[in-house]
């Protein structure tokens, strides 16, 4: 049963029984039951979490102490919500470097659903990082409200409402902290909408020969190889996040209580913003910096319709292979310059990963996709003359 084009959401055989898998998949197709596993784990924990957390700016600090220390296993619950965090960023990153690599964004509805939750992730994981009000959390979120004020006309004004004042105040706080509740209900939602989608088009071909190898139906070694890749990553992330290393990837100022009065050496966001932190303080202007940071994400949603490819993947590809992992390599380049201060040579990594991040996605994957279409039209040509 299909409606508007999509398989309906009540008609449960038509998702388990009549999804196409492809007969090649590998492991990599498992990064979307981890990333759905961890949302869980992101909602489980977080509402244990809301019961003993005060959403106020006397009480907001004490309180995630209180969590640590008296609630039982309120410590493990916490390191289960912020490690589940940072691995939860780890399998999104991953899933999105999935879908360049198979050129996923040729189904752009698919690409532009999972998009959307990327970016609700990110707000999330944003107004989350304020909660504990530490010394990070109370400077991260002073400098991004700040960029509000770049916004022409009515930039002080939508900041004003935010903050609900002209400074990061109690009313932030609480206001950050509903918000920070909500989205994950909508990015559930959103979640079940990308699954269907997924569902009525299909994963891509990973040997990137659709067409030539037909799908087949959801199978039992599909939820097989889903459940066994899920429990390693489940039991990589409590053994060696939680148990082993819960602070490695956090910040030690955080757990200093927010001082308005001392400013950090080095105000630094978690790991999975560096690259975009980046991109904003590699430009010589703020509102330069706030527009080239906002357009990095506005292009993802754009870029599909200039691309043209034929196959569903770039391993026949070698041209594609090498821009594609230096694209990969560029976005490591941003996060390191993003935690490194703002001057010297890591304002021109800055500056160099910023452009070729833009000519890849505007310029090089179009170029590339004349390039295999003509390609393709001359090799389809050259058999026709030689039968």
């Amino acid at each position: 049963m299909r409606i508007f084009g999509v398989r309906s959401l009540l008609s449960l055989s038509s998702h388990l029984d009549m999804y196409p898998v492809p007969q090649t998949f590998n492991s990599l197709y498992a990064l979307g039951s981890m990333a759905g596993l961890m949302l869980v784990n992101q909602i489980i924990t977080g509402a244990l979490l809301a019961m003993h957390y005060s959403p106020s700016t006397l009480y907001a600090f004490d309180s995630v102490n209180r969590i640590m220390t008296d609630i039982p296993s309120g410590w493990l619950i916490r390191y289960m919500h912020a490690g589940g965090a940072h691995m939860f960023f780890i399998v999104l990153y991953l899933h999105i470097g999935k879908a360049f690599y198979y050129r996923s964004y040729r189904k752009k509805a698919l690409w532009s659903s999972g998009i959307v939750i990327f970016l609700l992730v990110m707000a999330a994981a944003f107004l989350g990082y304020v909660l504990p009000w530490g010394q990070m959390s109370y400077w991260g979120s002073t400098v991004i409200t700040n960029l509000f004020d770049t916004i022409l006309k009515v930039g002080p004004a939508l900041r004003f409402w935010i903050l609900g004042g002209y400074t990061v105040s109690n009313a932030t706080l609480l206001r950050f902290f509903v918000i920070h509740v909500l989205l994950p209900i909508v990015v559930a939602i959103l979640a079940i909408v990308h699954i269907i989608l997924l569902h009525d088009s299909g994963s891509s071909q990973p040997q990137g020969i659709g067409g030539l190898i037909e799908n087949c139906r959801f199978n039992s070694n599909a939820i097989i190889k889903d459940l066994y890749f899920c429990s390693l990553f489940l039991g990589f992330l409590s053994v060696l996040i939680i148990f082993f290393f819960p602070n490695f990837l956090g910040h030690s100022d955080n757990y200093i209580r927010a001082n308005p009065l001392v400013t950090p050496k080095h105000i630094v966001p978690e790991w999975y913003f560096l690259p975009y932190y980046a991109m904003l303080r590699g430009m010589p202007s703020k509102p330069l910096g706030t527009g080239i940071m906002a357009g990095s994400l506005v292009i993802l949603f754009v870029f599909p319709f200039f691309c043209r490819f034929e196959h569903q993947s770039m391993k026949f590809s070698k041209l594609g292979q090498f821009f594609t992992w230096v694209f990969f390599g560029n976005f490591i380049l941003l996060g390191y310059a993003g935690a490194r201060p703002s001057e010297g040579i890591y304002l021109l990594y800055s500056q160099a990963a910023t452009l070729y991040y833009f000519l890849y996605l505007l310029f090089i994957l179009p170029l590339l996709s004349l390039i295999e279409k003509h390609a393709l039209c001359s090799d389809t040509r050259s058999k026709i003359h030689l039968k």
